[in-house]
């Protein structure tokens, strides 16, 4: 599987000719490269032209540019290590949170992770460039398929689908993050400006194509590109978030295309519902095989991925970014995860961790943290020094370890010289530590998984648009698989289900757009430490629920967009 899509992401090409957002420089210019592909020799081989360039709307979300993990970025004005497309969506949806901050002082983060942004932030304004840059890339595409310049085949046919899917879901997030945005679209000739659209009238525009892609959807079962089910769980994300898109709740649609996924999951895998049997080996390097077209099609739990595979994709965002950020030389024996890079500036909120039940020396029975280190390994839970990474505890979830053949993570203890334990899984050899660790990782990022669909349906039950003790038996499916007490029906409610998902789906771009849905991020009804620059927290006004449209982009079109209110 991962050869198929290294063959893919090194024969990307992208045409000359494309149309990108004003943020972009480098690709307006005609390559220099004799094998690349330009309008001008599109007709020699048009087959190969159409995988070039739809490889490009699918690596866009795994690279940020032609030049490496940081060159020749596809955007401007923020460097290509932070502007990988998982890594602008990750600083929006995570370090704003309580689930995690980053320690370093790096310009424009520090004010993500204390809630004091404003309209100049540049990872606000290198977020807006990357999502569009995917939008204008997968519209590039669109172009060409309904110009004929692919020739007409039932190929052609599906990966217009597929480029629509991958563009729905960058503007899943533009809707999220910032709400009355631009529409840039394949029916738009080049050199007209997009219109601003209020968050509504992109809700229905994008969900509109959304349903229609999946009508005629035709699932290639290869993998590194979406499949139905992926299809459909985003169509579930935008209803599950409907009420705040648009003022109109849609939980019932919601439901309704979460069973027809579960559906379809159902039989195989933990306790015959589709999750994979371990949960630490959903995010190693070999969780490709959860994934469509991987080897486990029992436990094919990861609905749509990002593949990363080194020398291939080499990124400073997707995996590299969460491994390495999460480990340290000094404080743990980082070989043990397969990577020679430790960046030791990302930590756990101490809200967060406390949503896990450790005790005071740190164990926690909840098997979805078996890899962070705690007090047993000398860290805190409390964040009282910010910039300091053990203060806080390190919430390890990706790793660079191979699983086994049954997709399995083998636990295992190792003892350093100090005689502090480490558990650990998927390492051979503990005590005589692996031969062989990587520059870059090559675990995939899961972008929506089967446990998310089953609790977003739960969360449907819960808000009235779906069987409750149905819902009950979904979010069980998931905890018991961490090995966790079951929830009766009383236990069974709104908050509960949102520290759930907490547990469940940390670090997997989904807790602010939660908090908002729940209405736990702004204000004053849940706080967390240094949330608005307080070390105990503080409230954040309403109109915080949306990032400002960035300064720069208000500047280029001038009266035509408006800002949101507040900034």
């Amino acid at each position: 599987m991962k050869s198929y899509i290294s063959k893919f992401f090194t024969g990307v090409a992208l045409l000359s000719m494309t149309g990108l957002a004003s943020c972009v420089g480098d690709l307006d210019q005609m390559p220099n490269d004799p094998n690349t592909i330009t309008s001008g020799n599109f007709g020699s081989d048009p087959t190969a032209a159409m995988a070039a360039v739809m490889g490009k709307c699918y690596s866009s979300l795994a690279l940020s540019g032609q030049g490496g993990p940081d060159g020749g970025s596809d955007i401007s004005g923020l460097d290509g290590g932070t502007s990988n497309w998982s890594r602008v969506i990750f600083m929006l949806n995570e370090f704003t949170t309580d689930e995690v901050s980053w320690i370093w002082p790096d310009v424009g983060v520090f004010d993500l992770c204390t809630s004091t942004w404003g309209t100049s932030n540049g990872n606000l304004f290198g977020a807006y460039g990357r999502l569009y840059t995917h939008i204008s890339v997968c519209n590039d595409f669109l172009r060409g398929y309904r110009d004929g310049l692919y020739g007409s085949s039932a190929e052609g046919d599906q990966f217009a689908r597929e480029a629509r899917a991958l563009r729905d879901l960058s503007y899943y997030y533009i809707i999220d993050f910032f709400g009355n945005a631009t529409l840039a679209w394949d029916n738009m000739p080049y050199g007209e400006v997009p219109e601003q659209k209020t968050r509504a009238e992109l809700f229905k525009i994008v969900t509109d194509d959304l349903e229609d892609v999946l009508t005629g959807f035709q699932d290639s079962g290869i993998y590194g590109r979406v499949g139905k089910d992926g299809v459909e769980a985003l169509l579930c994300k935008f209803y599950l978030n409907a009420e705040v898109f648009t003022g109109t709740a849609m939980y019932d649609k919601c439901w309704s295309h979460a069973q027809n996924i579960i559906s379809r999951h159902q039989g195989g895998g933990f306790q015959g519902s589709g999750l994979a049997n371990d949960y630490l080996a959903l995010f190693c390097r070999s969780n490709d095989m959860f994934a469509p077209g991987g080897s486990l099609k029992a436990q094919n739990e990861i609905l749509w991925t990002i593949p990363f595979e080194y020398p291939y994709t080499e990124s400073y965002g997707g995996t590299m970014f969460l491994v390495a950020s999460s480990i340290s030389a000094s404080s743990m024996p980082t070989v043990l995860y397969g990577l020679n890079a430790d960046w030791s500036c990302m930590h756990a909120r101490e809200q967060f961790a406390d949503k896990f039940n450790f005790t005071a020396d740190g164990y926690s029975e909840d098997g979805r943290t078996y890899l962070w280190c705690t007090e047993k390994q000398g860290f805190k839970k409390a964040n009282d020094e910010f910039s300091k990474f053990t203060s806080g505890y390190a919430a390890v979830k990706f790793t660079n370890c191979r699983a086994d053949g049954n997709g399995v993570m083998p636990r295992q203890t190792y003892t350093n010289e100090e005689g502090v334990v480490f558990n650990w899984a998927g390492v051979p050899e503990v005590n005589g530590l692996p031969a062989q660790t990587e520059n870059f990782t090559s675990s995939d990022f899961p972008i929506i998984r089967l446990a998310d669909v089953y609790l977003m349906a739960a969360e449907c039950s819960l808000r009235g648009a779906g069987d409750k003790a149905t819902g009950l038996n979904y979010v069980n499916l998931v905890r018991n698989r961490a090995g966790v007490t079951a929830w009766a029906d009383a236990t069974f409610n709104l908050d509960n289900l949102l520290d759930e998902r907490s547990r469940e789906l940390y670090w997997e771009n989904v807790r602010r757009t939660d908090l908002v849905r729940f209405g736990k991020f702004a204000g004053n009804t849940y706080n967390w430490a240094w949330k608005n620059n307080v070390r105990e927290g503080a409230g954040i006004p309403e109109y915080m629920n949306l990032f400002p449209i960035p300064a720069d982009i208000v500047a280029t079109y001038g009266s035509s967009m408006k800002q949101n209110p507040g900034y």
